[in-house]
């Protein structure tokens, strides 16, 4: 069967669509994935406004393990399950549940601001702090992490546009030190009994 020219036309971008995507998947997942525990370390550092509208640093979470996620309040999936998750391991810590700070950051300080924030994370019900600030703030934190993250046009979505993002869950120690990551999907199970061998 002899292709028309729009036809081949729609193939090609749809050939090059699927490969943005893969290409997109692949690299969102990348940067992580080679920060295991033992290799080159780096350490937490962030100066954002947290839910209540007060600007935090890792300094203020010193002496205290760190459960570090970043995601966008209007995720209709990947956040509020992870969050949920991290909800699940500090309810399972118990009583070692404060020695732990679960810190929600945001990669959408267009529309996360501290009041959306102070809406969202109590729905969690595990002392959850949300983090935003500026567009420049949420890119130079994104760098020291690192993590990846991207604005996505779709229609559907709210305000038009939706967010691609690192989904790990990430662990520092009590000096703000990268310990150790999950990727999404990682049972809840498994990243407790990972915690309560180190606390």
């Amino acid at each position: 069967m002899k292709l028309t020219v729009f036809q081949k036309i729609l193939w090609v971008l749809a050939g090059v669509a699927t490969a943005a995507f893969a290409y997109l998947m692949l690299w969102s997942e990348y940067r992580p994935a080679r920060i295991e525990e033992g290799s080159v370390p780096f350490e937490a550092r962030f100066e954002l406004t947290d839910h209540s509208g007060v600007v935090r640093t890792q300094n203020d979470f010193a002496g205290k393990w760190m459960l570090v996620f970043f995601g966008f309040t209007n995720c209709p999936d990947v956040c509020p399950t992870t969050l949920s998750e991290v909800a699940a391991v500090q309810e399972g810590l118990g009583n070692q549940s404060n020695q732990v700070q679960p810190i929600f950051i945001s990669i959408d300080p267009e529309r996360d601001t501290p009041a959306v924030l102070a809406e969202y994370v109590p729905l969690f019900d595990a002392g959850i702090i949300g983090l935003t600030g500026t567009p420049e703030q949420i890119a130079q934190t994104s760098r020291t992490f690192p993590i990846f993250y991207e604005r996505i046009e779709q229609a559907a979505a709210p305000d038009g546009y939706t967010m691609g993002h690192t989904s790990h869950l990430f662990l520092f120690n009590e000096e703000g030190g990268f310990v150790q990551s999950w990727s999404y999907g990682t049972p809840a199970e498994e990243i407790l009994a990972d915690l309560e061998q180190r606390l």
